[in-house]
């Protein structure tokens, strides 16, 4: 896979998408990175990509060329753009599952009002919001999108099966986790983590993660993927909660 970005500042994405788990997989050549500036594109002596808006209002408007050109730069047979705006759609994880199976993946952040409108009309991107709030630029918003599709691209990850047991797998949340020592300010780690029955142990998270799902997202539950047993562990969970 290949990730371009089209931005502002991109020392802001290198810094985030060259560490940790992201930049190692980098390092070895799992993905590919490429940060555009989008300023390299302007068409006067002094770089400047944004001008004040038609029809008045506060701010300023990142002008259509430079972003149309910057576009044409990356651009490539197997392209998917995306937007990064507050009009888009939620983001979530089956989002995330199918554009980590894309060759090629173009990032669009605006800045300051955004975009002007024709160069969003020419480009037609997909348009992607991480919530109903507004940030100051569209960098804050694709590096944790990007951090989300490439942990799912083959060999990001050391342990290729962690993924599968996390938040929002099969509509549920995770489950606890514990960690060295079996005892911290007197709370112990549940018993059956300890007893190596690996049956035991994998009902005791399934429970669990039914348990945290209805507590904090009973939105995600799909009752058509649970047992009977599962279903009936819901309404008592529910009447002792």
């Amino acid at each position: 896979m290949r990730i371009d970005i089209l931005t502002l500042f991109p020392d802001m994405i290198k810094a985030v998408l060259g560490e940790s788990i992201t930049g190692r997989a980098l390092e070895n050549n799992v993905f590919e990175l490429g940060v555009t500036n989008i300023r390299d594109f302007a068409e006067n002596k002094h770089n400047r990509v944004d001008d004040y808006p038609y029809g008045g209002g506060n701010g300023m408007v990142m002008m259509a060329r430079p972003v149309c050109l910057a576009y044409e730069h990356v651009k490539t047979k197997d392209s998917r753009l995306i937007f990064m705006s507050p009009k888009g759609k939620t983001f979530n994880q089956k989002m995330a599952k199918e554009l980590a199976k894309e060759k090629h993946l173009v990032f669009l952040c605006g800045h300051y009002e955004g975009i002007d409108q024709r160069a969003l009309d020419i480009l037609n991107p997909e348009e992607i919001s991480i919530g109903d709030f507004i940030l100051t630029g569209g960098e804050q918003a694709v590096i944790p999108v990007c951090d989300s599709i490439l942990r799912l691209v083959p060999g990001v990850l050391g342990n290729e099966e962690s993924k599968d047991e996390e938040s929002f797998e099969n509509n549920l949340l995770e489950y606890p986790q514990y960690t060295r020592p079996p005892e911290v300010f007197g709370m112990k780690v549940p018993e059956v983590l300890l007893s190596g029955h690996h049956k035991n142990i994998m009902d005791w998270k399934r429970k669990e993660s039914i348990k945290e799902t209805i507590k904090k997202r009973p939105d995600l539950i799909d009752y058509e993927d649970l047992t009977d047993e599962e279903k009936n562990l819901i309404e008592e969970y529910r009447k002792n909660f």
